[in-house]
């Protein structure tokens, strides 16, 4: 019996040590890459990734998928799926319940103006005298990987984020970013910034703007990449769906920039283009050469937003060949980046992560004209049978105050003074706008703050609501939106807006591919857990496990 125990405890002793974790790894350890590049795609459906797979090369996206962890079901846990919100949520873990960024724009109850999730009154633009300059995160109030990055390494990590738009740059870098840059467009055509982050351009930012690349974009002219023959995933050139560019009749391809600059805004011309792209890749390509990073002792951060994929979208829609060839040509940038990635720092030497913001509703016009269920809603119209409703409830008065983004402020000073319950008020509201058509669900936000909701779409609501929403958040039916009956937008708590690819690449990554499901929340912990770091505050995913197994030998 004596030996038997002793048998007994040697095994258990050997197990112990078998299964004792390994340290976690520093910052500063070879075995963690000298640079993380983020990479957002502005308006990305997942399923763009095999819709377009025949056509793109061999060393971008299909790069990424073939040698990276690839997860296929990532979904956004809250609705609005907006630009500035999905930003913020890859990068802090969290959503607009925690992270302060409720919309892109959105209506202030105490002053009864509207605001932008990146404005700042208090700060100036740097290397701009325009409004555009105005931005900073004071509006972000949880931390972002690269904060994070920042406070591990007793901020000796530099963190940059870089794109055409303000949002798409400044949210992603966070608080305490050693610059984020944006692309004045309008008739200034130049990369700045904002003395929240700087008082001056760093030299080589003069020197990029001087090179006048712009212009020499605006030369040129967009035409398809491949013969039109190949672009069998979209719908004709020539169709009623589509935004013509103004000056143009017809929304087809040659187009002759040069010729479109000045009655599309100038150098706003290029948003619109795959010439954007190749733009930001320029500069960010700059940024991580005379900012030298990668090349200190800890891992430093690139937060890089692609938007003219999101411009393009909103112009021709999901069935358009520009957009099929502005996803051809950007899978050219992303191999441009993968190589130069490679020859900076040696293959599978970093950490490049992809991801989107939201994903874009199907052309609601084309899908009626396939016998589809879509259609196109007016707020105006619905908040003034809104008003009309509440009067014949509770008499004369201003009863809503204003309706953005599926919202509804209702004037709670006369409710007060009335006398009349909010409560009341909020679930009768719901319940017409429940009845009302092409209204999928509404929701009162007493019963969003209690928390605790049972249904799918409701729990999507939930994470969207903060003290910053409205009293009635009303969702529309699959595939309605407000906008322009051509091009498309994005927003819903559906599918076709809320499924994103993220991919992680680079050292340490086993190539796999998951169809679990994620939530985009759960992005931040995986990309955290790798660096060996805090979580974001406000963080709310969790990581990925097995996109953070031991490479494989």
């Amino acid at each position: 019996m004596r030996t038997f125990c002793l048998f007994a405890f040697t095994l258990l002793s050997l197990s112990s040590l078998a299964q004792k974790p390994k340290q976690p790894l520093s910052l500063s350890d070879k075995s963690l890459p000298k640079i993380v590049v983020g990479v957002v795609v502005d308006q990305m459906r997942n399923d763009y990734i095999d819709r377009f797979w025949n056509d793109f090369s061999e060393g971008g996206f299909k790069r990424l998928v073939r040698e990276g962890a690839y997860a296929r079901n990532v979904q956004y846990n809250y609705m609005p799926t907006y630009t500035g919100p999905g930003h913020a949520a890859i990068y802090t873990g969290s959503t607009p319940a925690y992270n302060g960024i409720v919309a892109n724009d959105w209506y202030v109850k105490a002053t009864g103006k509207l605001t932008y999730c990146a404005a700042d009154s208090t700060v100036n633009g740097v290397g701009t005298n325009s409004a555009m300059g105005k931005m900073s995160p004071h509006y972000l109030i949880a931390t972002t990987i690269g904060d994070e990055l920042k406070i591990a390494t007793a901020n000796r990590a530099k963190v940059i984020g870089v794109s055409l738009k303000d949002r798409g740059s400044i949210l992603p870098a966070g608080r305490t970013a050693n610059a984020a840059y944006w692309f004045m467009g309008g008739t200034e055509g130049v990369w700045g910034s904002s003395t929240w982050y700087m008082d001056q351009l760093p030299t080589w930012v003069k020197e990029f703007n001087g090179k006048g690349l712009p212009n020499t974009y605006l030369k040129q002219t967009w035409n398809l990449l491949k013969p039109i023959e190949n672009y069998t995933e979209s719908i004709d050139d020539n169709n009623a769906y589509e935004i013509p560019f103004k000056g143009l009749i017809r929304p087809t391809f040659p187009y002759r920039l040069d010729s479109l600059r000045k009655m599309n805004m100038e150098y706003e011309l290029l948003k619109a283009t795959p010439q954007g792209n190749t733009l930001t890749l320029d500069f960010a390509l700059a940024a991580i050469e005379f900012e030298s990073l990668g090349k200190g002792s800890v891992t430093d951060m690139l937060c890089l937003s692609f938007s003219a994929t999101d411009y393009v979208g909103h112009q021709f829609g999901t069935h358009s060949k520009e957009l099929q060839d502005v996803y051809l040509r950007l899978d050219l940038e992303i191999e441009r980046l993968l190589n130069e990635l490679d020859k900076r720092f040696g293959k599978n030497n970093y950490l490049l992560f992809l991801s989107a913001d939201h994903g874009g509703t199907p052309t609601p016009n084309y899908m009626i004209k396939q016998h589809g269920s879509a259609g196109y809603w007016n707020s105006d119209t619905f908040e003034a049978a809104a008003e009309t409703y509440l009067v014949s409830l509770y008499g004369e008065g201003n009863w809503i105050l204003n309706e953005m983004n599926q919202n509804i402020f209702l004037n709670r000073a006369l409710i007060r003074e009335k006398k009349i319950s909010l409560f009341d008020v909020q679930e009768k509201l719901a319940q017409w706008a429940v009845d009302q058509e092409n209204v999928f669900q509404a929701y009162t936000a007493t019963a969003l703050a209690k928390g605790n909701q049972s249904d799918f779409f409701a729990k999507k609501v939930a994470l969207g609501y903060s003290a910053a929403s409205g009293d009635v958040i009303y969702i529309l039916k699959p595939d309605y939106i407000e906008y322009s009956n051509q091009g498309t937008t994005h927003g819903s708590p559906f599918a076709y807006d809320s499924q994103v690819p993220f991919i992680m690449f680079g050292k340490n990554v086993n190539a796999q591919t998951t169809f679990e499901p994620h939530a985009i929340t759960d992005i931040a912990p995986t990309i955290c857990s790798y660096l060996r770091i805090a979580y974001p505050s406000a963080c709310i995913g969790n990581p990925i496990l097995p996109f953070l197994e031991p490479k494989s030998k």
